[in-house]
């Protein structure tokens, strides 16, 4: 395992080693995806909009979560990578162990302090009286099985760390089906509507929790969750937090943004909200397509850097060769098949047009957003926090202002744009800062020599 993990991270020919790390990746989201899809596809089969604006409503909640796993999975996975690159394998032990422990423990806390407050959170969500009773359902069932799920998002992250992006994409691909299994099970034998379906999500995590933790305690040659190996010091805190953090406010300003982004929305009616719901949901495919293959290759990036810059150099240029590929052929067969896709959720013609208005919009901006996750990538990869922490704010707080601002001026087609413009704002803060730390990201004389 140690012999093949660092053969893709040193040896193998550029486009194998991001196949090695980015396609595992990729598959594991767009089965993720594919789960979401049918997730609201389950739902809708009830004919229930209130059903469908519920779980609209609660993705802000779930961005949270993964937003607690990704703080410590993240922060860990890309300081395990570097030392990796340094062979400092002792130390990768204590950093896994750690991130096992810590990342259970922020579970056990947001369960704690959030069930208290339940009908506060789902009225921050934005529920109106007719979706309050589902919204409610959903959040109850998620903030209890808490722990399992950032626990999840965590070790995700860790396992393809090392190298393990064959694993990875298993764990993932294995919550998945048991999701999409106990989904139809719930709906359509036990009849458990938006609680069974949140229950199919937290059963799912729990599952590939387990995968994962079986996999580091028997086969991971780098990797340890005993408590003998856990150290808490200084420079694991620094290291893991510089980019655990700026990954944490990002999410949490990503679900603060699809909550904005609901309140201005359910001015113009659930239908806008279930619309914009069903249309995420189908972004989500390419978004994460493109995310799987950026992220996939940031284990790879922050080996390189502390190994061998000018691989980490041509890494990146050719990531962003198929970022840009990716996200022409997916547009095009978007905008010619746009109907059909909201039609696939809901037969309401109402609701199908503004979806697919939705829908082609924001497919405007798939280059942008990937592209920028790319760069967000890198600076998580090389350690540079400061930069990971302004576009987290960037990609954040742009987007209050462009919504604010869009909606008084064009109302409904306003808020839907807004989504394009601060894409673009993060796009060009990402490109302006990656340039300035060009020196630091640029190979030694001696590796351009040879």
């Amino acid at each position: 395992m140690e012999t093949e993990n660092l053969h893709y991270f040193e040896k193998a020919p550029i486009y194998k080693a991001i196949a090695h790390f980015a396609v595992p990746m990729m598959l594991g989201m767009s089965m993720s995806v594919i789960y979401s899809i049918l997730n609201a596809y389950f739902l809708g089969t009830l004919q229930n909009t209130e059903m469908l604006t519920a779980l609209a409503l609660t993705l802000p909640l779930f961005a949270a979560i993964m937003a607690l796993g990704n703080l410590i999975g993240m922060g860990a996975g890309t300081f395990i990578s570097r030392l990796l690159g340094e062979k400092s394998y002792d130390e990768v032990k204590h950093v896994s162990s750690f991130g096992f422990y810590a990342s259970l423990a922020l579970g056990i806390v947001l369960m704690i302090v959030g069930l208290p407050f339940i009908d506060q959170i789902v009225h921050g969500l934005g529920a109106t009286a007719s979706s309050f009773a589902f919204t409610k359902d959903y959040v109850t069932i998620m903030l209890i099985g808490s722990p399992f799920v950032v626990l999840f998002f965590a070790l995700e992250n860790i396992v393809r760390a090392e190298g393990s992006a064959i694993t990875s994409m298993i764990g993932m691909i294995l919550s998945v089906i048991v999701n999409i299994i106990l989904d139809a099970l719930v709906i359509f034998v036990l009849h458990g509507g938006v609680m069974g379906v949140a229950t199919a999500t937290v059963i799912s995590n729990v599952v590939a929790s387990i995968f994962f933790a079986i996999y580091i305690g028997r086969k991971s040659e780098f990797l340890s969750l005993s408590w003998k190996w856990f150290k808490a010091s200084k420079e694991i805190l620094s290291n893991v937090l510089k980019i655990g953090v700026p990954v944490f406010i990002m999410s949490i300003f990503l679900g603060a943004m699809s909550l904005i982004f609901n309140h201005y929305l359910i001015e113009y009616g659930d239908h806008a909200v279930a619309g914009f719901g069903i249309s995420s949901r189908l972004l989500q495919f390419p978004e994460f397509i493109l995310m799987g293959l950026c992220e996939g290759v940031v284990p790879l990036i922050a080996f390189s850097f502390t190994a061998n810059k000018l691989r980490m150099k041509k890494t990146i240029s050719f990531t962003i060769m198929i970022v840009a590929t990716l996200a022409t052929v997916f547009g095009i067969i978007v905008y010619l098949t746009s109907d059909h896709l909201i039609g696939f959720f809901t037969n309401d013609p109402q609701l199908i047009e503004i979806g697919s208005y939705i829908l082609h919009v924001t497919f405007l901006s798939l280059y942008i957003s990937g592209t920028t996750t790319l760069f967000t990538g890198i600076f998580q990869a090389t350690g540079q926090g400061k930069a990971a922490f302004v576009m987290a704010i960037v990609q954040g707080v742009t987007l209050v202002p462009v919504l604010y601002i869009a909606n008084r001026m064009n109302g409904f087609h306003g808020v839907v744009w807004s989504l394009v413009i601060a894409d673009a704002v993060a796009f060009l803060v990402g490109a302006v800062m990656l340039y300035a730390l060009r020196n630091k990201l640029q190979p030694d004389l001696e590796q351009l020599v040879q």
